[in-house]
C-alpha cells in the first residue's frame, strides 16, 4: 500500500511569507517514494525550494518530477525552478581550505544563490600556503559576510577574521586523518577561536552556513 503525502510531510508551504526563506527539504534517509510525494507537492509553488543532500540516486528521482530542475552533484543540491534569483543585498564569498571540502562549500555557496544573494566561491586557500589567502585579502575586505569551510586543524576561519571587518561563519568539515575525529577537531578550533566575529555551523553544514551568510548579507530595510 503506498504512502500519502499526509503520511509523509507535513510542508511548511508559507515559510518564505513568514521567514522570507524558502522550503528546504533534507534528503538523507528519505525513500525514493517520500521524495516522489513531496518533490509533486513543490512542483507549482511560487518560490524556490531546495532538496539538500540529494545523492546520485535520490538527485534522480526528484528530477524526474522535476524535469529541468538545478542539480549540483558536487554538493549533492537540488533547487527548482532552476532559475537563479536576481541577487540583492550584499557581497557573500565562500572560502574553502582545501579541494577536498568543496562539496561542502559549494552547498553554502548555491544555497547563498538560490536564497537571492551575489555570492562567489575561493577554492584551496587554506594555512598550508599563507600566501593563497593573503593574495584575495582585497575581496575578503569587499564582502559583507564570509564563509569558510574547512577540515584537518580548522585554522582559516580564524585567519580570514584577523584579516576583515565582516562577520566570519566558520563550516568545519569531517575532512581530515583520523584525529581530525571526522571533523570534530576543526569544530573544537573554530569554537575556540581567539578571533571576535566568528560563528560556527554544525560539521558539514553548508546548507546552513549558506543560509545565515543570505540572511546577514540581505537588504537592509529602510
Amino acid at each position: 500500500m503506498s504512502e500519502s503525502l499526509d503520511e509523509v510531510a507535513t510542508l511548511d508551504l508559507d515559510r518564505a511569507a513568514r521567514r522570507g526563506y524558502p522550503e528546504a527539504v533534507y534528503c538523507a534517509g528519505k525513500s525514493s517514494a517520500q521524495l516522489r510525494l513531496i518533490a509533486r507537492a513543490l512542483a507549482d509553488q511560487p518560490v524556490t525550494s531546495l532538496f539538500t543532500r540529494a545523492d546520485e540516486a535520490r538527485a534522480r528521482v526528484i528530477l524526474e518530477e522535476l524535469p529541468g530542475a538545478f542539480h549540483d552533484p558536487q554538493s549533492e543540491l537540488v533547487a527548482w525552478p532552476a532559475a537563479v534569483p536576481e541577487p540583492t543585498g550584499g557581497q557573500e564569498l565562500v572560502l574553502t581550505a582545501g579541494t577536498t571540502d568543496l562539496p561542502r562549500g559549494r552547498e553554502a555557496f548555491w544555497t547563498a544563490r538560490y536564497l537571492g544573494r551575489s555570492a562567489e566561491l575561493i577554492p584551496d586557500v587554506g594555512v598550508a600556503g599563507l600566501h593563497r589567502v593573503l593574495a584575495v585579502t582585497d575581496r575578503l575586505r569587499r564582502a559583507r559576510v564570509i564563509v569558510v569551510a574547512a577540515g584537518m586543524d580548522g585554522a582559516l576561519p580564524t585567519v580570514v577574521a584577523g584579516l576583515v571587518s565582516a562577520p566570519v561563519i566558520a563550516l568545519p568539515t569531517s575532512v581530515g586523518y583520523g584525529a581530525a575525529f571526522g571533523g570534530i577537531a576543526a569544530l573544537l578550533t573554530m569554537l575556540n577561536s581567539c578571533a571576535p566575529g566568528v560563528a560556527v555551523v554544525n560539521i558539514d553544514n553548508g546548507y546552513g552556513a549558506g543560509h545565515l551568510a543570505a540572511q546577514i548579507a540581505a537588504p537592509v530595510l529602510a
